[in-house]
């Protein structure tokens, strides 16, 4: 075994910052942490890279600060995207079979049709994710293989994307010379790195609150249901403050972090905090309830939008174990109350523990980590017999439908069929 051989990296290119993280898998399965840095993004905008310089100098450093923790190179790595393009599609296929019993070859037949599903231009099916299958008139099997039967239907969700946003995430990271191995959808790593079987199994929902997005996965019978990325975050909450308050953004987000309350009924009453003027210009007093009835309200827009794509999902009332929060969005005050208050679900703080060493740093088990470690455990889990001969590399000179193929043919793997594993 090669030195690099169980050692995973993995880049989380977010709005606010960068994060790259390299782990060693023990011989128990479970990841340690040998390097951890970050450095601030300021050329990404909602999830979406705008700035190939900026993004790639962010990058730079944040692998300069893991490869020094870690006293090894990163060489090559997972990556996550969470584009506000991305969109689900439900679809359904069917085929009659030569033989009576059904087999991989037949699911996968049905699969592959999915992948040539028209889309709008310029998009690509990054996700194919089975729902449900049919056998002649026996419905919602989720198995099929090995079962006897004329006609196999397969019902899918299809998780759709930008090919652009996809390359500039690669064109980034290559700039500083490293190679990546494999795209993973952002939310499902966040997933993977909170979620608890019993929360898959029961039904949830998880809310990754970054910078630009908010991100959702949905889970029910452990079958991922729906994602989706709305194109609003903490960042907008800081805004609001920079605005409401006539400050600058760097104090509206101390203000936010500090002083912020997402409820602002329990915002203490008749306190203030004195924030400096503007180049010599008098000081100004900032309530404390005042702040947070701000910030109350763009949360309130966020949760309205997320209570929308949880009904969209269709499984709002299959979502027992409710709510998982994480992400850096997930440590504002009373954010939780605020949630139970207009959703109604249970909610619960994620933080990244649940492929961790027991061993783990405490500094690393916060919800602002929870993309980064659920990438390298994302990737961890295709292996070589999953990815086979297939390799990732935004390099422009394959086609589209082999970027396509490429893709599915590695998600496929990663996540169909999986859900005993988590």
């Amino acid at each position: 075994m090669g030195k690099h051989d169980q050692i995973f990296s993995a880049i989380d290119i977010g709005t606010t910052k960068v994060t790259a993280i390299m782990t060693r898998k023990n011989e128990k399965g479970r990841f340690e942490i040998l390097g951890l840095g970050t450095a601030p993004s300021t050329g990404v905008k909602r999830g979406v890279v705008v700035n190939l310089d900026e993004t790639a100098s962010a990058i730079n450093l944040a692998v300069a600060e893991a490869e020094k923790q870690a006293d090894i190179p990163m060489l090559e790595v997972y990556t996550g995207i969470a584009s506000h393009s991305i969109r689900c599609l439900k679809n359904s296929n069917f085929k009659y079979l030569e033989n009576e019993e059904i087999t991989q070859a037949d699911v996968d037949y049905l699969h592959e049709q999915m992948a040539r599903t028209p889309i709008d231009p310029g998009e690509e099916i990054i996700h194919v994710f089975p729902q449900s299958y049919t056998v002649d008139n026996e419905t919602d099997i989720l198995k099929p293989i090995g079962m006897t039967g004329r006609m196999l239907e397969a019902n899918f969700n299809l998780v759709i994307g930008k090919v652009m946003a996809a390359r500039n995430i690669s064109k980034c990271i290559e700039r500083v010379e490293l190679k990546v191995k494999r795209l993973i959808m952002e939310p499902l790593a966040s997933a993977m790195a909170v979620l608890t079987s019993d929360e898959r199994e029961a039904g949830v929902i998880l809310v990754d609150i970054g910078g630009g997005t908010t991100d959702i996965a949905i889970y029910e019978n452990n079958i991922i249901r729906h994602t989706s990325v709305i194109p609003f975050g903490g960042n907008i909450v800081t805004y609001d403050i920079k605005e409401g308050c006539s400050i600058l953004l760097r104090q509206a987000e101390a203000l936010k972090v500090q002083f912020g309350s997402a409820l602002g009924e329990l915002a203490p009453d008749g306190q203030t905090v004195t924030i400096p003027g503007i180049s010599g210009r008098d000081p100004r007093e900032i309530s404390f309830r005042n702040l947070a009835y701000i910030i109350e309200a763009r949360m309130e827009e966020i949760l309205e939008a997320v209570n929308w794509e949880i009904e969209n999902s269709g499984c709002a009332e299959k979502l027992s174990a409710g709510i998982v929060l994480t992400g850096g969005g997930a440590m504002l005050q009373n954010l939780s109350q605020l949630i139970r208050k207009k959703t109604g679900y249970d909610v619960r703080i994620g933080i990244p523990d649940q492929h961790l060493d027991e061993e783990t740093e405490s500094q690393y088990l916060q919800p602002e980590y929870s993309t980064a470690i659920g990438l390298v455990i994302a990737g961890s889990q295709t292996g070589s017999t999953a990815i086979g001969k297939v390799r990732f590399s935004f390099n422009g000179k394959e086609t589209v439908n082999q970027l396509k193929d490429r893709v599915l043919r590695g998600f496929g793997k990663i996540f169909n069929n999986e859900s005993s594993r988590f």
